[in-house]
């Protein structure tokens, strides 16, 4: 049995020997490539954050009663707030509604902005039916503003009737100038 037990032995000697042989070795410029420690990481390139977006142009106030209307991130416009009526009319007329949509706009996008509506009328009839006149008149650019996207906390209603005219005169072209209501902001 002692051969038995040379042989076995001499075969596991062989056979780690094979195994030693089949292992690669490495050059020493691949063991210093390897050797580097594991909190290396390559760097991974990060997106570079985007810059913040300027701020839109709000809408501001000029003077009591003129609006700068941004029109693009540079420009403004000026929105004076005064429209006319018809004889005895409280309708807004068309031709003033893509100015008083600029206010409402205005008004919805700023809840802090407070505005006055302040009803005129002309010196024909009498001063209570012209206080009447003038208030209503102011309510329908409220009623408007508001079918727009003001709110109504937003907007105050003044009349003064015939009371303020806007230009002396009793003629037909000083009476169209009186029938108007003049949006005044406050700050």
């Amino acid at each position: 049995m002692g051969i038995l037990k040379i042989r076995g032995a001499l075969l596991v000697f062989l056979a780690t020997l094979v195994m030693a042989g089949c292992t690669s070795t490495k050059t020493e410029d691949e063991s210093a490539d390897t050797m580097q420690p594991m909190t290396e990481q390559p760097e991974t390139v990060q997106p570079a954050e985007p810059a913040p977006a300027p701020e839109p142009v709000k809408p501001s106030v000029s003077t009591r009663d003129t609006l700068l209307f941004p029109i693009n991130d540079v420009d403004t416009e000026e929105l004076p707030g005064i429209f006319y009526f018809d004889f005895d009319q409280a309708i807004v007329k068309r031709s003033g509604h893509a100015e008083l949509n600029k206010h409402a706009k205005a008004l919805a996008d700023d809840p802090s902005l407070r505005v006055r509506l302040e009803g005129h009328a002309d010196e024909r009839g009498t001063r209570e039916y012209n206080l009447a006149l003038g208030e209503r008149r102011a309510n329908a650019v409220k009623a408007y503003l508001m079918s727009q996207g003001a709110l109504a906390s937003q907007i105050e209603v003044i009349s003064y009737g015939e009371e303020k005219p806007a230009v002396d005169g009793h003629n037909e072209a000083a009476w169209a100038k009186n029938r108007r209501v003049q949006i005044v902001y406050k700050k």
